[in-house]
């Protein structure tokens, strides 16, 4: 289960690309969250994923 606060979830997110996987869609695959949810969320607080860091920035 993911954060359903913004906020948590930029933390929680940028943590779990940064630790363990090689990309959001990695991520999503693996605990079955939805990717476009997360990066809708994290977008209404104007973080955007960028492949090439691996993170939302």
């Amino acid at each position: 289960m993911i954060p359903k606060d913004p906020v948590m979830l930029l933390s929680f997110i940028n943590l779990k690309l940064r630790d363990f996987y090689p990309s959001l869609e990695a991520f999503c695959e693996d605990t079955d969250e939805d990717m476009q949810a997360i990066v809708d969320k994290l977008a209404g607080i104007d973080y955007h994923y960028d492949k090439e860091k691996n993170q939302f920035v």
